[in-house]
């Protein structure tokens, strides 16, 4: 007999558990962990600010260099007048005096396309020779610059300037000659003639 009512207080102890952990189960649902990572986004906002910075220093730094250069220096400078060396010579033998000095010349290691010999008379006689050929072919060596060049005054203002200028007084219109010659020469020029008329037209003691 004891037994029977025993049977059902255990039955309902059973169920009671059972409903406690239910209700129980739906309280910690609540969980606002998600909350704190809003912060996050401060970090991508902390690279925005620093990249826009450093490119306003650079360009300064490009805008600097541009107004600096100096240019009104370069030009300051005026071309040296070339070393100016006389030999004495009659009008008749200025050609072969001046052969001579353009044997020196070349003898010293002077490159023979460094050095244009111009007559104030009479042409040349190598000038003569390859203007027989016409000017074209004429002109084509003086253009190739490897050799010495011969010409008279009167194409003289036609020929590039040249390190060494040989001028050979043999006549002919000197006064207008010699300032021509004088501005073709880079470094040095040789006058092989008369030193009065010499003197006259490029200066006292030449």
């Amino acid at each position: 007999m004891p037994l029977i009512p025993e049977e059902p207080q255990i039955h309902e102890s059973a169920q009671g558990p059972r409903a406690t952990p239910a209700s129980g189960r739906t309280a910690p649902t609540p969980r606002p962990v998600p909350g704190p990572r809003s912060a996050a986004p401060s970090r991508p906002g902390r690279h925005g600010p620093l990249r826009p910075t450093p490119p306003v220093q650079r360009t300064p730094r490009d805008v600097a260099p541009k107004p600096g250069p100096s240019a009104p220096a370069v030009p300051v400078p005026a071309p040296a007048a070339p070393q100016v060396q006389l030999i004495p010579a009659s009008a008749e033998g200025a050609l072969d005096a001046a052969e001579e000095a353009l044997d020196l010349l070349l003898d010293s290691g002077r490159a023979p396309g460094d050095v244009l010999v111009i007559t104030t008379g009479e042409q040349h006689p190598w000038a003569a020779h390859e203007l027989s050929f016409g000017e074209a072919s004429y002109w084509a060596q003086h253009d190739a610059g490897d050799d010495v060049f011969y010409t008279d005054a009167g194409a003289a203002d036609r020929a590039t300037p040249r390190p060494v200028v040989v001028v050979a007084v043999n006549g002919g219109a000197v006064a207008t000659a010699l300032p021509v010659a004088q501005a073709r020469a880079g470094a040095l020029l040789i006058v092989c003639g008369d030193p009065q008329q010499i003197n006259a037209v490029l200066g006292a003691g030449v």
